[in-house]
């Protein structure tokens, strides 16, 4: 439907319990009209906003775009072992039916005597999970062998919750953390509380990619697809990529707002696309 270059949208409206009381659809109501004998051009991907199209246009077709989406790690990548398993055979029955493997939302509660508090005094390696305890962020230890290799456990990245907002343009995002590994501590992964965002050499360059994500730029672009509370990878789609090394044609030593400014001059926006992000952004403190 959306290559069809006959078909245009008339009206859009997010809130769709302001044309059906009572009624929540995901995604907004949207009438449409089809006239084979004009061609309009097609949608492609479909926003509410003519300014947001154009900001989408330019940053989607610029010179070396590469897609953010491209360092989000999905909320399942860590997963539980067969050694855990081997291990602790009734675990299974703690577990969801057909999850055995899962790093469930609520994995602290449902496997709690492979998780820890504080690290064990033993002779197995250790790592943290990141997750939620009676809805707070926690850290847990872990017998390393008892989680599968992901390929940014081991380096520095951007955690941000799989699941932030209602999908609104603009909306803040859930206070991002960076992971880190710490001089004597073991690296830390997620529970599918949380994506995890780059696999950086360096801290600079996650602090880098988290003052990005913190851009009203960056959030803008995720609003052209995250239209629901979901936060996975593919939502990143029109968010370009950067650089985050001292080599970037960004100073990432600047602050927020002047990193959006380098990203409005870097992409071209005019007047009209500058005055829409910073009117329909909200700033992240």
């Amino acid at each position: 439907m959306l290559s069809d270059e006959h078909l245009k949208a008339l009206y859009y409206e997010q809130d769709s319990s302001k044309v059906f009381s009572n009624t929540d659809i995901k995604g907004g109501v949207v009438v449409t009209y089809r006239d084979k004998t004009e061609n309009f051009g097609a949608i492609e991907t479909f926003t509410a906003f003519d300014e947001l199209n154009s900001i989408m246009r330019k940053v989607y077709h610029f010179a070396w775009f590469s897609s953010f989406s491209r360092i989000v790690i999905t909320r399942t990548a860590y997963r539980l072992t067969k050694k855990m398993h081997d291990d602790n055979p009734n675990a299974i029955n703690q577990l969801s039916n057909g999850h055995p493997y899962d790093m469930s939302t609520n994995i602290f509660d449902r496997l709690p005597q492979i998780f820890f508090a504080e690290k064990p005094n033993d002779k197995y390696d250790y790592i943290q999970i990141l997750g939620r305890e009676e809805n707070k962020r926690v850290y847990k230890y872990i017998r390393r062998d008892y989680v599968n290799n992901v390929v940014n456990l081991e380096k520095y990245k951007v955690f941000v919750p799989k699941a932030n907002g209602s999908g609104a343009l603009g909306e803040v995002l859930s206070t991002p953390l960076i992971g880190q590994p710490l001089i004597g501590q073991p690296l830390i992964g997620h529970t599918e509380s949380f994506i995890s965002i780059g696999c950086f050499d360096k801290q600079e360059e996650a602090e880098a990619c988290y003052k990005y994500i913190c851009t009203k730029f960056a959030r803008c672009l995720l609003g052209i697809l995250k239209v629901t509370q979901d936060n996975p990878p593919e939502k990143w789609k029109y968010v370009p990529l950067q650089d985050f090394t001292v080599n970037s044609d960004i100073d990432w030593s600047q602050s927020v707002a002047g990193i959006d400014r380098q990203l409005y001059a870097k992409y071209g926006l005019d007047d009209t696309e500058i005055d829409f992000i910073e009117t329909h952004v909200k700033e992240m403190k």
